[in-house]
């Protein structure tokens, strides 16, 4: 492990180039079959073994999505980098088709793509009794969680609105909220209760690649709530209330309708839970595993002379 800082952070690019050099030196020490990389400009280094690159998100999609136009032009030694990474590697992933999207239209074309959604386990995100409270986790101060509009309607909803997350920002300064309930960082135990208990998850994000807490929340049986972008409609299309991420009297209808519909509310729980239960760990790894095996050579083995 190492504390090199990223592509997407301040300033990072001292650091991005000696990263550059330790991870080829773990490629020599290691001669692995395959580089497997959820970061994009190392992917242009000259690696031996082929390369898989996994987009998780972007910083100039993310731009697009939160400020509503693209990068400024100070990103561009960024999109740069990035695009070069991902045109050099063998193959790009991405955990949605609207992420792999993304992708292409700002850094392709790629030489081979495929999706593969995220998994989690059903077991640990158990449903309980249900109680009247809607949750949602997300940092508070994130524009693309866009939890503040949560907060601009709680006021008015007749059951409260609990958010699991930090609020303090990693440069500093402290985002509050003055309508919601702040739970603070949770254990993934802990936000699995809470998930448990909720009736309701709300996320009415602007940007999120896959959105694992959504995935979470379907398997404890919560009714959904989502921003009505790509990547969740992709996901969670007839298993979900959609509405625009910036419009705060959307977001306060779709709430209050399913706070006073127990049947629509049950009926769009078990639907999520229905969908959720197809997104395991097994079916990510298996997916996984055929994408390596499509990168890397067979190789004879010698005590059996059969491919491997």
């Amino acid at each position: 492990e190492s504390s090199y800082r990223l592509e997407w952070m301040d300033e990072p690019w001292d650091d991005v180039a000696l990263a550059g050099g330790w991870l080829l030196d773990l490629e020599r020490q290691i001669a692995p079959d395959l580089v497997h990389l959820n970061g994009y400009v190392h992917a242009a280094l000259p690696w031996h073994a082929p390369t898989l690159v996994v987009g998780h998100s972007c910083v100039l999609s993310w731009w697009e999505a939160v400020h509503g136009e693209p990068a400024p032009a100070w990103w561009k030694r960024y999109r740069d980098a990035v695009t070069q990474g991902l045109q050099q590697a063998d193959m790009v992933l991405a955990p949605t088709a609207a992420m792999l999207t993304d992708l292409e239209r700002l850094y392709g074309p790629f030489a081979r793509t495929a999706v593969v959604p995220n998994g989690r386990a059903a077991s640990a995100f158990p449903p309980h009794a249900k109680e009247p409270f809607v949750l949602a986790a997300g940092r508070l101060w994130d524009e693309a969680k866009n939890v503040a509009a949560l907060d601009a309607v709680a006021e008015r909803l007749p059951w409260p609105v609990f958010v699991a997350g930090a609020n303090q920002h990693p440069d500093g300064g402290t985002a509050t909220a003055a309508n919601v309930r702040m739970l603070g960082s949770l254990a993934p135990d802990a936000l699995a209760q809470w998930m448990g208990r909720a009736a309701m998850y709300a996320l009415p994000a602007r940007y999120e690649p896959f959105g694992l807490s959504v995935l979470e929340a379907a398997l404890a049986r919560c009714a959904l709530v989502l921003g009505d972008i790509a990547s969740l409609r992709e996901l969670w299309h007839d298993a979900a209330l959609f509405v625009p991420p910036n419009d705060h009297a959307a977001l306060h209808a779709a709430l209050t309708r399913l706070m006073h519909d127990e049947q629509q509310r049950t009926t769009l729980a078990a639907h999520a839970r229905a969908r959720a239960v197809q997104f395991t760990p097994e079916r990510m790894a298996a997916e996984y595993l055929a994408a390596y095996k499509s990168l890397v050579k067979p190789v004879r083995s010698r005590a059996h002379d059969v491919w491997d």
